[in-house]
């Protein structure tokens, strides 16, 4: 089997020695090449025909998110951001998620000197992950204005891993002002998700926002769970509220999306709608049958529109999923499953 080809990019000289470092370790791996811009970068790729890049999201001359989102329309490939801590940072990875990035690794500091060792697996995802379509600039995604839909008290959890920042933007943008009650769990580092929250709060028709201790669920607000140590659930039994609890890791996650769709289906049961997207791994697929088993409505995204259709699969296979639908249906279906019609 031939060995993962990658394209390192960074203005760092250590840096880039160790990225390549970390990335060589692993023996499917090759760094064929490396790049301190985006100019150099351009003519590697040209040269090398990588299969994934991985990119540095501040740098001189052009920075990170300008190239890709060249790249992306010029010459779409899988591409692993390499981001600070800093609030900069963050925010540009979380809108290099947006553009069609497939996953972001943090930098290591003092206090997360471990961080890149995630970083070969997520270039082993990546390089499976389809060369991606250019996709609309988020400015296109205008808000949906408030129109004759009336929510008929249900609630909506969804849940989402690798692809799934541009899979929340095409659900969400789809909102009206007035949506159902939604809780997400996207798997995200600390911090990313309140630059997430933020982005989609600019882009969304309803108020979106990361999820504290006891805020209610009430229609017109999205609430996402905070990246970090605790897991989001819903709690209650006539109205409803997030809680954050702590716990280990679920199927390798904290926030996790079975935590959350398995107290879904304790708390709200038939009055629930889960929604699991694009995906590695098999979070989500279990609390998503406790779901169907209470009588919700249980919907995944399908394996053509998925940048990794692992979740949703899972799910399918144990027979958690009511319908299977594509991207860009999935917002219009989650509307019209909560609408009331009487």
């Amino acid at each position: 089997m031939s060995r993962i080809k990658v394209l390192v990019v960074d203005d760092s000289p250590t840096m880039r020695q160790l990225v390549t470092r970390v990335l060589e370790d692993d023996p499917e791996i090759d760094v064929v090449g490396s790049a301190r811009s985006a100019q150099q970068a351009r003519e590697l790729i040209k040269l090398l025909d990588p299969d994934v890049m991985t990119l540095d999201v501040e740098m001189p001359e052009m920075d990170g998110l300008s190239f890709l989102e060249r790249v992306m329309r010029l010459r779409p490939m899988p591409v692993v951001m390499v981001s600070s801590m800093t609030a900069r940072g963050t925010d540009t990875a979380v809108a290099a998620l947006a553009l069609g990035a497939v996953d972001c690794v943090v930098k290591p500091t003092a206090q997360n000197p471990r961080s890149f060792e995630e970083l070969p697996e997520k270039v082993k995802v990546a390089s499976k992950v389809r060369r991606r379509k250019p996709q609309a600039p988020a400015a296109d995604y205008a808000p949906r204005p408030s129109g004759p839909y009336e929510p008929d008290g249900k609630l909506v959890a969804i849940g989402s891993s690798t692809g799934g920042v541009e899979a929340l933007i095409s659900i969400l943008s789809r909102f009206p002002e007035n949506c159902p009650p939604t809780v997400v769990t996207q798997h995200m580092p600390p911090v990313f998700t309140k630059n997430l929250a933020d982005r989609l709060d600019k882009l969304c028709a309803p108020s979106v926002q990361e999820a504290t201790i006891g805020a209610p669920l009430r229609p017109g607000i999205v609430y996402i769970a905070p990246g970090g140590d605790l897991h989001l659930e819903v709690a209650g039994r006539t109205t409803f509220a997030c809680a954050l609890k702590p716990g280990v890791l679920v199927n390798g996650h904290c926030p996790s999306v079975d935590r959350l769709f398995s107290s879904m289906a304790r708390a709200v049961g038939p009055r629930a709608i889960g929604v699991l997207l694009t995906g590695m791994g098999r979070d989500g697929a279990q609390g998503l049958l406790d779901m169907r088993q209470a009588g919700a409505r249980t919907f995944a995204q399908d394996e053509a529109t998925s940048v990794v259709y692992g979740m949703p699969r899972a799910a399918m296979e144990l027979g958690a999923v009511e319908s299977q639908y594509p991207l860009e249906r999935m917002g219009h279906v989650i509307i019209e499953a909560t609408a009331n019609r009487n």
